[in-house]
């Protein structure tokens, strides 16, 4: 049974917060990074009511309208629809494609997967979801959650706008496939340089070989465990390019020393310019019986409320692994973009 959830945003499912708890010491896994739970930096709990009117006018990302949508939609729960992650009859689905691009940032060809969806036409431009992996994954791991499925299943149900994904290996460093102590120093850094690939290498070439759009209201970024929390990092650190941001299970370590080395960040970075707090939607779930990375993600969910960052945040009985990040992708997705498919 799913727990009750609060979502960070003055409106409420709350009945108690969904993964302040959870059982015992994590396991070691062998794809993730492990960390004890820990209390919360901060408690989780609503974000504060706007109260300056400059507040009732809509940015490039309508936040309010997403927030009330997700909550109207999850009124009864988190279960997708029947099939969500499964090919359909009669659904038109999108193609998948590994390429190759040069990175200044690692000084290496590395690779990437692009999806784009049924009916591709490049004379159209398209909003564009970069989807990262975890830490012991490469580029490929997100085909594992299905996301051609995920993505094509919305666009058929009118639940979403047709949209390119972008599955990139987000270990930033010139060997850049798994090998050696993946919880170690040199391996966090490798996946904390990711942001300057993105931003110098990847995000240009895409540009250069996809019709995506440049606008943040039509630019996206989530991902599992690791590339959750790197998620994070670069929505708080790039608001002017990214309107949405998704992390589901995110790892720890993003405000403390969970992992053996510095934070990158201290709870008081965990927010946004003023004129985005109210203009990016932020979705972070959990899965109530992960015991890898514990408390990580309330935490973060705790660090945006007491800085005043509306987001959604909510968990969902599973461990650490794709029952609980498909279901936060398939969320995620039909609620980001709005306002590119309505053209508002």
């Amino acid at each position: 049974m799913e727990k009750p959830v609060a979502l960070c945003l003055c409106l409420l499912l709350l009945a108690g917060c969904a993964a302040s708890t959870l059982p015992g010491e994590p396991s070691p896994s062998p794809s993730e990074p492990t960390a004890s739970p820990s209390p919360p930096d901060t408690p989780a709990q609503p974000s504060p009511s706007p109260s300056d009117p400059k507040d009732d006018v809509k940015g490039e990302v309508d936040l309010d309208a997403i927030l009330q949508s997700f909550a109207a939609k999850t009124a009864e729960g988190f279960t997708p629809r029947a099939g969500f992650d499964k090919k359909q009859e009669g659904v038109a689905y999108g193609e998948t494609a590994e390429l190759e691009y040069y990175s200044n940032t690692t000084g290496a060809t590395r690779k990437c997967i692009v999806y784009t969806p049924p009916g591709y036409d490049p004379s159209r431009t398209y909003p564009v979801l970069y989807l990262l992996h975890g830490i012991g994954g490469i580029h490929t791991e997100w085909l594992g959650g299905e996301p051609n499925n995920i993505l094509s299943n919305l666009l058929a149900e009118g639940d979403a706008p047709p949209m390119i994904a972008v599955l990139p290996n987000i270990r930033a460093k010139q060997n850049d496939g798994v090998g050696g102590d993946i919880f170690g120093a040199e391996s966090i850094a490798a996946f904390d340089n990711f942001i300057n690939d993105l931003r110098d290498d990847l995000m240009p070439f895409i540009r250069e070989n996809y019709s995506v759009s440049d606008k943040r209201e039509e630019t996206a970024v989530a991902g599992l465990s690791m590339g959750g929390r790197e998620a994070l990092f670069i929505a708080v650190s790039m608001p002017e390019t990214f309107g949405f941001a998704g992390a589901f299970c995110p790892a720890p370590g993003l405000m403390s020393s969970n992992l053996g080395i510095p934070g990158q960040l201290d709870p008081s970075d965990m927010t946004l310019p003023e004129k985005y707090k109210r203009d990016m939607f932020i979705l972070i779930n959990a899965g109530n019986q992960d015991t890898v990375v514990g408390d990580s993600p309330l935490n973060y969910s705790g660090a945006f409320a007491a800085n005043g960052v509306e987001h959604a945040y909510y968990s969902i009985d599973g461990g650490h692994g794709f029952d609980v990040w498909k279901n936060g992708l398939y969320w995620f997705a039909g609620c980001i973009f709005k306002r590119a498919e309505s053209g508002n």
